[in-house]
């Protein structure tokens, strides 16, 4: 080969060469397409960790991000994420001076498979405090519904346990109406309930020929007449222990579990919850809503992350429970998570069944459900198993107990939770921080109307009748603390998120009705938005995919149609999501 032709040759690879490096170059330098680009003013949910109290938000606050194939790509100034935008192909969403972009809120512990069943296959009767109503009306109606559905039972809720008399024989007032069917009614936070003479036949507590039977259950109270009769009054774990005496497998099918599914997620993403974790999914001792929501995710209908917790009442067998909530494990799919125990250490400190220290006025105590021992062996024995203590408690006593089972067998890995959580002694705040322990908190339940802030003062034990359902301490005892509305239990408070923001700044839902509620312990604007969202992820385990706004996440947003970082703080609960996005794409709004 000539010397001239080698030249030539090396040349035009050279020039080669230069041309596929420009074109790596250039592909290297190209930015994907995005299906969507949002601007506006958006909170990311980035910059304040657990235990750092600051108000500074220099870090969360960004103009604009990009989203392709469901996830977060970028994450910044609008000029950036204009790269990512192609004519006709990136949907682009200009939110700017509308209101504020924010990740979606979570629900850290409620009962939408609950409250929609009860609509379903029951009677809500609301917060009624009329015995005499109840009883003429709401009753008789019931049962008219029952008996032309063909009905097993007669199953109800709402009725208010403050204004109920204890000493009425509840169980002769419903046998009047009806002695045939069993009826069970629920009061309206769930803890207590009014059954008739044949369902409490068939649970043991009266014996066929009418004599007295089953006078005690574990972690409950069973109210007798003067004569040592059930009235059919019961509460706490008694209650649950006679409701399992229903036809549940009647009452909540696998195709009313699935009829509900789709009024709990449009509930869910009107108000804005993109992930939720469902506090009693065995309420009806069976596991019909974990099947439906696995149907519903299969066919991929489920726009929102749904925790599941299987219930062991102080009744149950403790090693069978805990099979059956490992069994769970089989319906665990993209958007279902199932691993999680929930269990009543005592009642509600409200209606004295809180375990308490110092006493109720005239030395009352609550009703502890377990022992610290009984608590110590069943943490372990789940958490071996791979599931998550998620135990409700109100009194200061019960967390302690609590607390120290969890130190002595659990795992900090699998972040067991307090739920609720109205009162917590000093020492216990830093032993919950040291070996991560989570509290997923009614923060709604921080205010109160004047009326049962008189009560209260009357009723409680000192410093709880004006202190109750701490915030602003977890946060700075670098304690992950998440929101929950416990609906339906709601105690005449808001579920979505924004009116309970509002009550965590402010310590009150409507002032015109009362006073401001412990106001040392009202969070900041970035707290409360650090406990809806973030935090309901790290109690979750999702917290690195979901929770905030970050390159790599699911894009899952609201547009809200207010600022709630700056408008004045009597208005936030009237921020509402104009829309919300799951994964990149709208699922709720216009």
């Amino acid at each position: 080969m000539s010397f001239t032709l080698k030249k030539k040759m090396l040349s035009l690879i050279t020039v080669m060469g230069m041309v596929m490096g420009m074109g790596l170059l250039a592909s290297c330098n190209s930015k994907p397409t995005a299906d969507l680009v949002v601007y506006g003013k958006i909170y990311t949910a980035e910059r304040l960790r657990v235990g750092d109290g600051t108000s500074g938000m220099n870090n969360q606050i960004v103009e604009a991000f990009a989203v392709k194939d469901g996830k977060y790509i970028y994450v910044g100034n609008k000029a950036g994420a204009e790269a990512f935008v192609e004519e006709g192909k990136t949907e682009v969403v200009d939110y700017s001076g509308k209101g504020l972009v924010m990740p979606g809120c979570g629900n850290g512990h409620a009962h939408y498979s609950l409250g929609y069943a009860i609509q379903s296959v029951g009677t809500v009767v609301g917060r009624d405090d009329d015995v005499d109503k109840f009883i003429k009306e709401i009753v008789p109606a019931a049962v008219k519904k029952a008996r032309e559905a063909g009905a097993t039972v007669v199953f109800g809720s709402g009725w208010e346990m403050m204004k109920f008399p204890q000493n009425l024989c509840y169980r002769k007032l419903l046998d009047e109406v009806c002695s045939d069917i069993p009826i069970y009614f629920a009061d309206e936070e769930g803890h207590k309930g009014l059954a008739n003479t044949i369902l409490l036949k068939k649970a043991g507590l009266i014996n066929e020929d009418g004599t007295v039977g089953k006078t005690e259950v574990r972690g409950g109270e069973v109210v007798l007449d003067a004569d040592g009769v059930p009235t059919g009054y019961v509460k706490e774990q008694a209650g649950t222990y006679v409701r399992s005496f229903l036809d549940n497998e009647y009452l909540f099918s696998v195709d009313v579990a699935k009829a509900n599914m789709a009024g709990i997620q449009e509930q869910l993403l009107s108000e804005g919850y993109t992930m939720y974790l469902d506090g009693y999914t065995s309420y009806f001792f069976n596991d019909n809503f974990y099947k439906a929501a696995q149907q519903m995710d299969q066919a991929g209908d489920m726009h929102f992350v749904l925790g599941t917790a299987w219930e062991m009442d102080s009744w149950m067998d403790v090693d069978k429970t805990l099979d059956k909530a490992a069994a769970t494990k089989k319906y665990e799919s993209a958007h279902i998570r199932t691993n999680w125990l929930k269990m009543f250490m005592d009642g509600t400190v409200e209606s004295g069944t809180g375990f308490v220290e110092p006493l109720y006025p005239g030395g009352k105590q609550g009703i502890p459900n377990w022992s610290e021992e009984e608590l110590t062996d069943i943490t372990r024995k789940a958490n071996a198993k791979g599931i998550t203590m998620h135990v409700h408690v109100m009194g200061n006593k019960g967390v302690t107990r609590i607390v120290n089972a969890y130190i002595n067998a659990g795992k900090k890995e699998l972040r067991n939770t307090l739920v609720h959580v109205y009162g917590v002694s000093e020492p216990d705040y830093q032993r919950m921080a040291d070996n991560n322990i989570y509290v997923t908190s009614g923060m709604l339940w921080h205010h109160a109307d004047k009326e049962l802030q008189d009560e209260l003062l009357r009723i409680l034990p000192d410093s709880m009748n004006v202190q109750g359902y701490p915030m602003k301490s977890f946060f700075d005892h670098g304690i992950n603390i998440s929101s929950h509305s416990d609906f339906p239990a709601l105690s005449g408070s808001p579920d979505d998120p924004f009116s309970i923001m509002e009550i965590m700044v402010t310590g009150i839902y409507q002032p015109e009705q009362a006073k401001a509620w412990w106001t040392e312990e009202c969070l900041t604007r970035d707290q409360a938005l650090t406990a809806l969202t973030i935090n309901v992820a790290r109690q979750m385990f999702l917290e690195n995919e979901r929770g905030s706004i970050k390159e790599g996440k699911y894009a899952d947003f609201l547009l809200v149609t207010k600022d709630v970082l700056t408008c004045p703080v009597t208005e936030i609960h009237e921020a509402k999501p104009a829309a919300t996005y799951f994964e990149g794409k709208k699922v709720y709004g216009n």
